[in-house]
């Protein structure tokens, strides 16, 4: 296998240089499941990002006129807007599901259902076991007899009251179950690290779309990254991204190449 690596100034260099890359270090797979099955696609055997400034605007992809082709994402799929039900800041940090959805990010970042021993060593007050925390409707909340957490502002509680040297901090994603779904979670966590004043994040994705996936998903995972330093009261700090799966499909490779002016 071989490892792909991009450092890039902000997210749109990110973006186009894993494009632009792709055309050339990526090998061409038949799906075998999953969306697309049976197409083919191009895909990095594994590919990791650095982005030194990640909240630098645009955070979409710059697309010159002279290329004659839209831009795989639109402001208002972002931030909300004529024609969208619901931005994906919306889908990322907000526990609203709609009907058909088997999970959306944000449910399952603040919204977690505590069950089994976890819940039994909550009520029981083990305090060698769990970091028990107050019901205050904001980080945790109960509603009809369930307690749920909200990862998100447990993790800003934590580093406020605890301090910054701290590796347990994870935006978790995944469960084991998901192996059930047909089609589970890409986004599988969000590492965070508060160093020298500055809130990083390290993002991880089983399976990535390229050319529309990566600049929505990411563009959305910075807008919570701002507002979980913001609250904390730290600075804005990098982004490292990594995927075995980040991948370029069939209809999308005429669409690169003319983006990066290539025959």
């Amino acid at each position: 296998m071989k490892t792909h690596s991009i450092q890039a100034r902000d997210l749109p260099d990110l973006w186009f240089q894993a494009v632009h890359d792709i055309l050339d270090y990526g090998r061409r797979f038949t799906i075998d499941r999953g969306s697309y099955a049976g197409q083919t696609r191009l895909e990095y055997d594994y590919f990791c990002g650095h982005v030194k400034f990640p909240g630098t605007i645009p955070l979409i992809p710059d697309i010159p006129a002279s290329c004659g082709i839209p831009n795989p994402v639109e402001e208002g799929y972002i931030y909300g807007g004529p024609g969208y039900e619901r931005s994906y800041i919306e889908y990322l940090m907000t526990g609203h599901k709609q009907p058909g959805e088997s999970y959306t990010y944000g449910e399952r970042l603040t919204r977690v259902p505590l069950r089994g021993d976890k819940l039994m060593w909550w009520r029981q007050g083990q305090h060698e076991i769990i970091d028990q925390r107050e019901v205050d409707g904001k980080i945790v909340f109960e509603e009809d007899g369930v307690l749920y957490l909200n990862q998100i502002e447990w993790i800003i509680d934590a580093y406020r009251r605890f301090g910054h040297r701290n590796n347990q901090m994870v935006l978790q994603v995944a469960h084991p179950s998901d192996l059930t779904l047909i089609d589970p979670p890409c986004l599988r966590s969000i590492d965070t690290r508060i160093q020298d004043g500055v809130l990083n994040f390290f993002v991880y994705f089983r399976s990535w779309d390229l050319w529309g996936g990566l600049p929505a998903n990411l563009a959305g995972i910075q807008n919570l990254k701002q507002y979980m330093a913001d609250a904390i009261g730290v600075k804005d700090g990098e982004m490292l991204v990594e995927s075995k799966g980040l991948h370029l499909y069939g209809y999308a490779e005429d669409l690169a190449k003319l983006r990066c002016l290539r025959t």
